[in-house]
């Protein structure tokens, strides 16, 4: 994957991608008064285009930004394409769009107008492919997910999710799943989790305390009418250790099947059949 990007977006203004854009009172960087989108751009398209902006808008709302109103949907998915354009990354790329309040002080904000950065990163086709070898995960044992009403948000706020990345990579993991405060799984570090038993699909509701995934949206609507069982119920590692299948999904890589967890080792049969039929030539 191509890691350099030459040009970003930076509240409708082009700019060559090292340019310094943030100042020492930013609040995103501040405070984590921000969200954000991580987004796959394939042949001049958004996939799963309303999903995300449905997701983005709601925590607009949510975060209390005041928004103008000519900052809408259409407008940002036009400045996303003009951008990959500018790259020539429209055939396939990650994008991230941030979204953030400017300067201030936790009480004294300047405006709560929401500003915006377009980020966009090349890839080809093996970076969305299905995962060949399965992954191995386990769970993060530091830290914690609050199941309140700003956990299903993709904020800035990702902390937890930091510190359980850099403990996968010490302990040679693929990814790490992190609990909740009932001891529950939420979700991973860059994914939401389900996992197959009986030919069943079972992933945690939002109410557990996991990012509200638009990958994993998509297939809670998608299963019922392409012939799988799938249903929302609390997840626990005697689950997995149970299961017959495991596997992680998000915007950019759709399904990652997982190979182990702790004692168990698993096939990704099932999972790629999903993937071949609902997500591989999803536009």
């Amino acid at each position: 994957m191509n890691t350099s990007t030459d040009w970003i977006d930076h509240n409708g203004t082009l700019l060559p991608a090292g340019n310094p854009i943030l100042t020492a009172g930013n609040r995103g960087f501040r405070y984590g008064d921000c969200l954000f989108e991580t987004l796959l751009v394939k042949d001049g398209r958004i996939r799963l285009r309303n999903f995300h902006f449905d997701r983005l808008f709601h925590g607009i709302d949510r975060l209390q930004f005041k928004v103008p109103a000519f900052f809408t949907p259409e407008g940002l998915e036009t400045s996303i394409l003009e951008l990959c354009k500018r790259n020539s990354h429209l055939a396939l790329a990650r994008v991230r769009l941030s979204i953030y309040r400017g300067d201030g002080g936790l009480y004294d904000p300047a405006t709560l107008t929401p500003h915006y950065l377009i980020e966009s990163w090349a890839l080809s086709p093996p970076d969305i492919a299905f995962n060949e070898n399965g992954l191995v995960v386990d769970i993060y044992p530091d830290g914690i997910k609050s199941c309140d009403g700003l956990a299903n948000l993709k904020s800035s706020n990702f902390l937890l999710y930091v510190l359980a990345a850099l403990y996968a990579k010490e302990h040679r993991l693929n990814d790490c799943l992190v609990l909740n405060s009932h001891q529950r799984i939420a979700d991973s570090t860059i994914a939401n989790l389900f996992y197959i038993k009986d030919r069943h699909l079972c992933t945690p509701p939002l109410s557990e305390g996991g990012v509200a995934g638009v990958m994993r949206r998509f297939l809670l609507a998608s299963l019922p009418a392409a012939g799988f069982n799938a249903r929302e119920q609390p997840v626990t590692a005697e689950d997995l250790l149970d299961a017959d299948e495991v596997f992680l999904t998000n915007a950019i890589r759709g399904i990652r099947w997982v190979g182990s967890f702790r004692t168990s080792q698993y096939t990704g049969e099932f999972s790629r059949m999903i993937y071949n039929q609902l997500i591989k030539e999803l536009a």
